[in-house]
């Protein structure tokens, strides 16, 4: 349904933005809502093609314990027993990888400021190591035998060099905080972007996926996490150099200490990794219960569905069902809180207990005479240097670790939108004089039947065919296989001779003009609707030309800045549409493409009968240097057709002209007697 949203999640983590994405099938032209993505027959589709085969089937609806409320659930449980697998060691194995993989992501979108924190970070573990070499030269020389103004004086240069460091790190401090502020918005955003370009450049039936569908919600959050990496990176190569420093000046001390000092805070790391664990479990388990929140608070506060609310007295069980949600994920959340509590607590006071051994050894150490106090003062400062950089090292870690989770999310979507990238050929088709069907049939993902069966079929330059059937016969599947939308499981779809699978998908794609059922109201001029970004040398022109054809001009003059009136009301300046109006500006983005297959999927189905009535008068002028498919229910209007297919079941049944098949007893004639006579066909037989 929709993107995780909700609570403020209790890892510290941004909440996931809000609105449905595009497995979502929600109010119209909502967000997620792509053009011609509803599933014939209301059943979700899927799809068998070399993008990808298989049942998919990996999360699903299922009832909560409560009984009313659906809740979507991962049925394979391997994320959930991913991050139950995380252990210490894994931690010690993936941090590495996860500064690398920062760092990278770093340097892809600003090379010199990821060098320039590199620099930074060095110099200041460096620094931090000489300012603890410092501090032990200044203790020696102030604790030595002899004058005071002869100890000052000797102490004079550690404490100067104490000083500078202390001042050049401040100012390097700053730099990392300057060069991180800039590199972490930049790195979400390439993430995304790279998200985005990895859904673009996927097959069709990728989206018909459930596995699919669910991971890419979950890298969306993994891709606005992401910025977060060069932030705990960063921290973590200074509690790293920190600590490092901290062991030289222990190690010079005594050999004991460091060792010792590792092993009291073993405890606390594990006790910060296992809270994490617990964390991440929480939000995954959350993760249903949050994409139900975000599709609850969708339909609440816009005004798609604000009238059907309204009308329907619907409100109270809105936000019950949402104050029920947000119940569930609450529980959540408390448990998973005070479980982590409680091993930070059982952390602590092991950390505690050896916290106590490490400084009883120095103490120890100092008694019998194996250290001086200059060394033990050293120790003392090295010990709180060292400890405060290992703890740092736990808790970053584990944060970091958190996070890497979600990011390992956003990179498995990568390398699964890999897995169905379009892998066709390279023919760059031209505007198709003949397009052949043959002997195809198509069945989706997680289907037991083929949505098309043998289907064999022939469309020409200058004809207008028409699909006629009832719903779920296979029309928008059989419109989408001729448009290289899909490709089919079985036969082929040829273009002058040449397998759609065997064509750039692009240059093919440059030959198709759609009108779908469920056209796209984009969020932009009207110039810009009807382009779709892609303007023609002719300018406003071809603009206006497509728009009169469409019977869009009328629109087009009564807008107050004409082309460059912006279509969304809710913006500065923007004006709306009723639905018949964008159905006339869909058709004038189809009409201005200069493509040779024009495919139209109940193209009038929002026209008044007067521009229903032009628009099907056009297509006769259309169709003579272009192949045109129709796709339709209104039989009375599949006249201007020079052959109408019909189809059942996915079966081509009937196939003639319109006289000939009007006065021919079968499918057609049945679908023509509902809409003109009071009496079916079947009954007046």
């Amino acid at each position: 349904m929709s993107e995780s949203a909700g609570t403020p999640p209790t890892d510290g983590l941004p909440e996931p933005r809000t609105g449905p994405p595009a497995s979502y099938a929600g109010p119209r032209n909502g967000p997620g809502n792509g053009p011609g993505n509803e599933p014939e027959n209301g059943t979700a589709k899927g799809t068998g093609n070399r993008a990808g085969n298989g049942t998919g089937g990996g999360s699903a609806a299922a009832p909560a314990p409560d009984g009313g409320t659906m809740r979507y659930v991962d049925l394979t449980g391997s994320r959930e027993a991913a991050g139950r697998s995380i252990r210490m060691r894994d931690m010690a194995r993936r941090l590495p990888r996860l500064v690398r993989r920062s760092l990278a992501l770093a340097w892809r979108v600003d090379p010199r400021a990821t060098v320039g924190l590199l620099v930074c970070q060095t110099l200041s573990g460096v620094l931090q190591a000489v300012g603890l070499v410092a501090i032990s030269g200044t203790l020696s020389a102030l604790l030595a035998d002899g004058e005071v103004y002869d100890r000052l004086l000797e102490a004079w240069p550690s404490v100067a060099l104490l000083a500078g460091a202390a001042g050049v790190r401040a100012l390097l401090g700053i730099t990392t905080n300057w060069l991180s502020s800039r590199l972490g918005p930049m790195m979400s955003r390439e993430a995304e972007q790279m998200l985005l370009t990895g859904c673009a450049e996927v097959e069709l039936c990728a989206y018909d996926e459930p596995d699919f569908n669910r991971d890419r919600e979950a890298a969306d959050r993994g891709a606005q996490v992401t910025g977060d990496l060069i932030n705990e990176g960063q921290d973590l190569i200074a509690s790293g150099a920190g600590f490092l420093a901290g062991a030289v000046v222990l190690a010079g001390v005594h050999w004991t200490l460091l060792p010792l000092l590792v092993a009291a805070s073993l405890p606390q790391a594990l006790a910060q990794i296992s809270a994490a664990r617990v964390r991440y479990l929480a939000n995954l388990r959350s993760n249903g219960d949050n994409r139900m929140l975000s599709v609850l608070r969708w339909h609440i506060f816009t005004r798609e569905a604000a009238d059907q609310i309204r009308a329907g007295t619907m409100a109270a069980f809105l936000s019950g069902r949402y104050g029920q949600t947000v119940a569930r994920i609450n529980r959540e959340d408390r448990a998973a809180a005070d479980k982590g509590a409680r091993m930070s607590l059982v952390g602590a006071a092991c950390g505690g207990v050896g916290s106590s051994v490490v400084w009883a050894t120095v103490v120890v150490l100092l008694a019998t005479g194996r250290i001086g106090v200059g060394a033990a003062g050293t120790a003392v400062f090295a010990l709180q240097t060292a400890g405060q950089s290992v703890r740092g090292l736990v808790a970053i870690g584990a944060r970091a670790m958190r996070t890497g989770l979600y990011m390992d999310d956003w990179t498995g979507f990568l390398d699964r939108a890999g897995g169905y990238r379009m892998r066709r050929g390279t023919r760059r088709p031209g505007r198709p004089k003949t397009i052949e069907i043959k002997s195809v049939s198509h069945r989706y993902a997680g289907k037991d039947r083929d949505a098309l069966s043998d289907v064999s079929l022939t469309l020409r330059r200058g004809e207008v065919t028409a699909l006629v059937g009832f719903n779920g016969s296979g029309k928008s599947t059989l419109s989408k296989l001729v448009s290289g939308l899909y490709l089919a499981t079985n036969g082929q779809v040829l273009w002058d001779g040449v397998p759609t699978g065997d064509t750039d998908p692009q240059e093919l794609w440059r030959q198709v003009a759609l009108v779908p059922q469920d056209y796209a109201r984009w969020p932009l001029t009207v110039r810009e609707n009807v382009t779709l970004g892609q303007p023609s040398a002719r300018g406003d022109a071809a603009v206006r030309e497509a728009c009169e054809a469409a019977g869009a001009d009328e629109v087009v003059d009564g807008l107050g800045a004409g082309l460059g009136t912006l279509l969304a009301r809710e913006w500065l300046n923007g004006e709306e549409l009723s639905g018949g109006q964008w159905q006339r500006i869909a058709l004038a983005r189809a009409f201005f493409r200069e493509a040779g297959l024009l495919v139209l999927d109940e193209p009038t189905a929002n026209l008044d009968p007067r521009a229903e009535y032009r628009v099907f008068q056009r297509l006769r002028g259309l169709a003579r240097d272009r192949i045109v498919l129709l796709v339709t229910h209104r039989i009375t209007n599949v006249a201007v057709a020079d052959r109408i297919v019909v189809l059942d079941e996915g079966r081509i049944v009937q196939e003639g002209t319109y006289t000939e098949l009007a006065q021919q007893p079968g499918l057609f004639a049945q679908l023509l007697s509902y809409q003109v006579s009071a009496e079916p066909e079947e009954e007046r037989l």
